[in-house]
C-alpha cells in the first residue's frame, strides 16, 4: 500500500492541466493491469497530488468499468477520498516530532522551525507546527528558499498554498509579496547562507531525497538544533544522520516520522470498504494515535536493545521483528 510506486520522465512544470491529464491517462492505460484495491495501491508523491490522482482514477474506472474506490488513495472527497488525507504526512510528522521533543521535556511552543519544500507535506507540517505554537521561518522549492524571521503565520501560509496549489508559482514570489523576507537561489554546494544554516530549534526536511548532507547537518548542530524529523523520503544523507547521532540530536527517520500519509491511506481504504465517511476530527484523532504508537514502538524497541534515543535503530528493528515474526508464524510457503 503506497510503497510500490512507479515513475516517469514527464516534467509537469509549465504544463497545462490538459497536458497533465493526458499524461496521467496514458500512464494509467498500462498501470491499471497491475494494481487493485486488494493487490497494489498507489498513492501520491513528488509531483503527484490530488489533481493527478483524480485524472488517474477516472481513467482506471473507465478501463475497468468498475468502481474500486480503494485502488488509489489521496482521492477527492467527492469520489471516495478521506478528510485529513492531504494533511496526513505533514501532520503525522509534527505529531512524531512532538513526541520526540516531549522525551526531553521540550515542546513546539515558541520553537523556531525550518521547513524545506513547499508542497503537500511542507504545507501541512507548517500548519500543524502553528497549531502547536511553533514558529516556521523557512520554506523552499527547486528554485531556492525563503527566510521569514517574523514567522510564516496562517495568513502567509494560505498565500503560499494558493501560490503552489492554484497559481503553480515559485517560492521566490513570496519574498516579493512580504516585507522582511529574503529569497536565496539554490546553490550546488552547502553554504552557511543556505536553508540549513538558519538558527532554529527544530528542522523538518520535507522536500526530496538527499537534500540535507553532512556539512549541512553540522551547521544545524552548531546552531544548537534540538530535533530533526524527516518529512520527505530519506532527505538526510547517511553522513547527516551520523552527525545528528554523534551530537545527541533527536532524529526521526522518514520510515517512522512520515508514515502518517500511508497510515491515513489505510484509513481512507477502510472508509471505502465501509462505504462511510468519517469526520475530520475522527480521522485526525486516529492519525494522531497511530503516530504516537509508532513513536512508542520505535522508542521502546531502541531502549530494549540498549540504544535509547536511537529512532533509526528502533524503527528498523521494530519493523524487522514484525515482519520476521509473521513470516515464521505462517511457515515456509
Amino acid at each position: 500500500m503506497g510503497g510500490g510506486k512507479g515513475g516517469s520522465d514527464f516534467d509537469p512544470k509549465g504544463k497545462s492541466d490538459d497536458e497533465v491529464m493526458r499524461f496521467c491517462q496514458s500512464f494509467m492505460m498500462e498501470l491499471w493491469r497491475h494494481i487493485g484495491q486488494d493487490c497494489d495501491v498507489p498513492a501520491g508523491d513528488i509531483g503527484v497530488g490530488g489533481r493527478e490522482i483524480g485524472y488517474m482514477f477516472g481513467m482506471y474506472k473507465k478501463l475497468r468499468n468498475d468502481f474500486q474506490a480503494g485502488v488509489l488513495t489521496g482521492k477527492g472527497l467527492s469520489y471516495g477520498g478521506s478528510l485529513i488525507r492531504p494533511e496526513a504526512t505533514g501532520y503525522g510528522l509534527v505529531y512524531f516530532a512532538r513526541e520526540m521533543l516531549a522525551t526531553k521535556g521540550k515542546s513546539f511552543e515558541g520553537a523556531t522551525v525550518s521547513i524545506s519544500g513547499s508542497g503537500n507535506v511542507a504545507q501541512f507540517a507548517c500548519e500543524k507546527v502553528l497549531d502547536l505554537g511553533g514558529i516556521p521561518v523557512t520554506m523552499s522549492d527547486s528554485s531556492g528558499w525563503i527566510h521569514d524571521p517574523a514567522g510564516i503565520d496562517r495568513e502567509k501560509l494560505a498565500w503560499i498554498m494558493d501560490l503552489k496549489n492554484n497559481r503553480r508559482g515559485r517560492i521566490s514570489e513570496y519574498a516579493k509579496a512580504h516585507d522582511g523576507v529574503t529569497f536565496t537561489a539554490s546553490a550546488p554546494e552547502p553554504t552557511p547562507n543556505g536553508l540549513w544554516g538558519v538558527n532554529v530549534d527544530v528542522a523538518l526536511p520535507c522536500a526530496t531525497q538527499n537534500e540535507l548532507n553532512g556539512a549541512e547537518a553540522q551547521m544545524l548542530v552548531d546552531n544548537s538544533v534540538i530535533a530533526v524529523g524527516e518529512g520527505a523520503n530519506m532527505p538526510c544523507t547517511p553522513e547527516a544522520v551520523e552527525v545528528f547521532h554523534k551530537n545527541g540530536v533527536l532524529f526521526a527517520p522518514g520510515k517512522a516520522s512520515n508514515a502518517g500519509g500511508v497510515a491515513t491511506s489505510g484509513l481512507e481504504m477502510s472508509q471505502n470498504s465501509l462505504r462511510l465517511s468519517w469526520t475530520r476530527e475522527e480521522v485526525d484523532s486516529r492519525l494522531e494515535g497511530i503516530m504516537v504508537n509508532i513513536h512508542k514502538n520505535a522508542s521502546d524497541t531502541a531502549k530494549k536493545y540498549n540504544r535509547e534515543g536511537d529512532y533509526v535503530f528502533g524503527a528498523n528493528v521494530a519493523g524487522f521483528l514484525k515482519i520476521a515474526e509473521a513470516m515464521i508464524a505462517q511457515g515456509i510457503v
